[in-house]
């Protein structure tokens, strides 16, 4: 059986995963943050404030889920399942 990484290592790489999809959906689509920014009426920091994992307003998720294309249905693709840190 493999040694097990110790749990600083395993924290750190936790912290280094985004806590949202909301970067790779705007990237699939070829959009830069300004242009996701603009199609969702919030500001280029906002974007790259969500992309980083920092919490956000109900109505801004609202926004950034729209201006991707997709449904308030599919908030778990886009913002994970609501736990910080994590995705589905």
């Amino acid at each position: 059986m493999a040694p097990q990484p110790p749990k600083s290592a395993v924290r750190a790489e936790a912290s280094r995963r985004p806590a949202n999809n909301v970067q790779r959906l705007r990237e699939d689509q070829l959009l830069t943050k300004a242009e996701l920014a603009r199609k969702a009426g919030v500001s280029p920091l906002t974007v790259a404030r969500i992309e980083a994992g920092q919490a956000c307003r109900v109505d801004t998720k609202r926004k950034i889920i729209l201006a991707l294309g997709m449904t308030p249905s599919d908030r778990a693709k886009v913002f994970g399942n609501g736990r910080k840190g994590r995705t589905p």
